[in-house]
């Protein structure tokens, strides 16, 4: 364990070195200060997980990074947060960790840069073009235009072939998946090296873990929620965690409806647009209002956070996910609305590009860290199912 001497010679190198100081070296610093003092342990998972630890490998630093929901407890609660000389902010050089896992385990290795790049006008921009190659694709496949009516089973075809629809969505999201795949089997043997802490698996710590991970357990900040501005203060608020449920569980429906819609044409023989009351129009709609309505909210949330808990260059990364899911959502909530209109088809041209563009984002976008955060809380269940390896007394 470093001795207070030790910590406070690294503060004053940290202070010197400023914002060109190596990010890891920077999270070894704080969970070594975090360490000595554990004040903040009943908050979330990352705390008694760093107590199974008395030196922080890059691996350790990124799964605890992982494992951070962000809530900002802790900053509010430390007594080294700035501006005292220890400068000891968690969610900040945790989140700043949790950007380069997600560069480090991008595949195509070539387009990590994209965790930088991405930002809303870069997702507007690729929606809206591809949106105008879907309004191309429509007008030349038939004489029926973008001004006439359409009703009827089947009504989207009509205009946009289904054999075009299939091959390039379902080429875009089988890319996705791999991408996604690579990246978590990246992640787990990253995370999950042989060691100390290393822990088999179970049903008890699998079961765990999905519970973690489905109800979102960290996001409460220890039982009393996130911190948001209230007034001219921060206070906790439960909003954050009940806006991250309805994009989340908003984003399943939809899932499900894609999946109900695809049963239905091809082990039925229906084609959509089913009516109002099937099950497909149904999970939709539920779903699209949940996303509306979640990532709205989380977009207004980020106005009210303080900016100490965030990475700034992660801003764009959030913000371009969040209004993709928004007018994807959005869009396709009108679509059915309108579907016998005569405006169908440049809606349906729209809403295609807003989807695309989230499937070939995906990979590369805030969404990763759903899947990482994941793997993280698998792991912690694991450990925390096994003695601890440094002898620290448990609180």
């Amino acid at each position: 364990m470093n001795t207070l001497n030790d910590l406070i010679a690294a503060a004053r190198r940290q202070a010197v070195a400023g914002p060109l100081a190596d990010t890891r070296a920077e999270g070894a610093r704080v969970m070594g200060i975090c360490n000595s003092c554990r004040y903040c342990e009943g908050y979330c998972a990352v705390f008694p997980a760093m107590e199974r630890r008395v030196e922080f490998s890059g691996a350790d630093l990124d799964f605890l990074a992982n494992l951070c929901h962000n809530c900002g407890a802790c900053y509010y609660a430390c007594q080294y947060a700035p501006p005292h000389a220890f400068g000891v902010n968690v969610p900040r050089a945790l989140a700043r960790l949790r950007l380069q896992s997600y560069e480090r385990f991008a595949w195509p290795r070539g387009l990590a840069g994209l965790y930088r790049r991405q930002g809303t006008a870069i997702a507007f921009a690729l929606a809206l073009a591809l949106a105008l190659f879907f309004a191309l694709a429509i007008a030349l496949a038939g004489p029926r235009g973008f001004v006439s009516a359409h009703a009827g089973a089947g009504s989207f075809y009509a205009v946009l072939p289904h054999g075009l629809m299939v091959a390039i969505f379902g080429a875009s999201f089988l890319f996705s998946l791999a991408a996604l795949a690579v990246g978590a089997v990246r992640c787990w043997r990253e995370i999950n090296v042989p060691g100390p802490n290393a822990a088999p698996a179970s049903s008890a710590a699998t079961a765990q873990a999905t519970r973690d991970a489905l109800t979102l357990r960290y996001l409460d900040g220890g039982g009393d929620g996130c911190y948001v501005q209230n007034g001219l203060d921060f206070a906790p608020t439960s909003q954050r965690r009940l806006l991250h449920h309805l994009l989340f569980y908003g984003f399943l429906l939809c899932f499900a409806a894609t999946g109900v819609g695809t049963i239905y044409h091809y082990g039925f023989g229906r084609q959509a647009p089913y009516g109002s009351f099937s099950l497909p129009t149904l999970l939709g709609t539920a779903g699209g209002l949940g996303i509306v309505a979640g990532a709205a909210g989380l977009l207004w949330l980020r106005r009210v956070r303080d900016e100490a808990l965030a990475d700034p260059a992660q801003a764009p990364l959030d913000r371009g996910l969040l209004h993709l899911l928004l007018w994807t959502a959005a869009s396709g909530l009108l679509l059915a609305l309108l579907r016998v209109s005569p405006l169908m088809p440049t809606l349906l041209a729209v809403h295609l590009g807003f989807v695309l563009a989230f499937f070939l984002l995906l990979p590369y976008g805030k969404f990763v860290h759903g899947v990482y955060r994941s793997l993280a809380l698998a792991k912690h269940a694991r450990e925390a199912r096994t003695p601890n390896p440094v002898g620290f007394a448990d609180s």
